[in-house]
């Protein structure tokens, strides 16, 4: 696999990575569920989070059609984010309007072709320690459990987007336990995506405790690293919104990827799991070069090491596709998908 590495240093370090991705399943069981649900994920993109399908709109701006086309651009999965608690009334239940309209999202993914993910995306409120969290999340899983505990199950159940922040690992690690009993007493066979903890150090993965027992398991990391390279521009940010024109793709920019990628790379192939690299993306005010650069090396990386990947996202800010011209932002997508 090219990882368009474009020095002998980096050829000598591309060749080393996959080395080291080959010899990462021997440690591993590549029978277990996890891993084949992992490969048949393969590249996907982050879909749905702040489309109006969910407050009653009707096809618009995402349309369900939609899926086929990234259906055959080449893309295996979507990792639908649904921010859930938003749409619980006083007593933690799902609004039924919302469960059907996930439930059309579902049908349509899967007679698209592609695998979905259901990702609970309310990490706000758990990235504050807010007492919310613990019912909304658990009642959020005895729901869906329930619902889908006979139907979908090409379906992917992803506990919690990016816990961290002011939540601790033994807080994380307890409550992400919680939840997969739930899932588990309705769903014994379903994969289920479990997270690290959304911080800078990619050491703390080492932290994370899974019933070594349940084999159905993917760990989960996200990536924008260089921070003020990939959100540089970004409007919602006083100071990032400064930042313009900062370039990425040098020798040393590589080996940094590879690097905080290895440090996952590495535990995974101790502990025998599958990794998901949920999110990895590059703002729309980088330079269009160095953006896509970053986006082929980073995607190119994680296939190196066997991961299966989710671009952030497919409308919206980082967009992959325009939804004004219905076309594909060709640059990101030739980078996703070399052709």
């Amino acid at each position: 696999m090219t990882l368009f590495l474009r020095s002998p240093l980096l050829s000598v370090l591309g060749s080393l990575l996959m080395a080291l991705a080959l010899a990462g399943p021997a440690l591993a069981a590549p029978d277990d569920p996890a891993f084949v649900t992992a490969a048949r994920m393969g590249r996907g993109v982050n879909v749905l989070g702040y489309d109006g399908i969910w407050d009653g709109g009707t096809d618009a701006p995402f349309r369900l059609a939609e899926f086929a086309q990234i259906k055959a651009a080449g893309f295996g999965h979507v990792r639908i984010n649904l921010f859930g608690f938003k749409y619980m009334d006083r007593a933690n239940a799902i609004s039924p309007d919302v469960l059907d309209d996930l439930d059309r999202v579902l049908d349509a993914a899967i007679a698209a072709g592609l695998v979905p993910v259901i990702d609970e995306h309310d990490n706000e409120i758990c990235q504050n320690a807010d007492p919310d969290c613990a019912p909304k999340l658990l009642a959020f899983w005895t729901q869906i459990s329930q619902r889908y505990a006979h139907r979908y199950p090409e379906a992917v159940f992803e506990i919690l987007n990016e816990p961290g922040w002011k939540m601790t690992t033994g807080q994380w690690n307890a409550l992400s336990a919680r939840a997969l009993k739930l899932i588990r007493s309705t769903n014994p066979d379903r994969t289920v995506i479990v997270a690290a903890l959304n911080l800078d150090d990619r050491t703390t993965i080492t932290a994370l405790k899974l019933p070594k027992a349940d084999r159905n398991l993917i760990v989960t990391v996200h990536y924008y690293k260089p921070f003020h390279f990939t959100h540089q521009g970004a409007s919602w940010d006083p100071e990032l919104a400064k930042l313009h024109d900062i370039d990425w793709g040098s020798d040393a920019d590589k080996r940094q990827v590879v690097a905080d990628l290895q440090q996952v790379a590495d535990w995974a192939r101790i502990e025998g799991r599958p990794i998901y690299l949920g999110e990895f993306g590059a703002y729309e005010g980088a330079p269009a070069e160095a953006r896509a650069r970053w986006v082929s090396f980073v995607a190119r990386t994680a296939e190196g090491f066997g991961w299966p990947w989710a671009y952030w996202q497919f409308d919206h800010d980082f967009a992959l596709f325009n939804q004004d011209t219905q076309e594909w932002v060709a640059p990101i997508l030739s980078a996703l998908i070399p052709r």
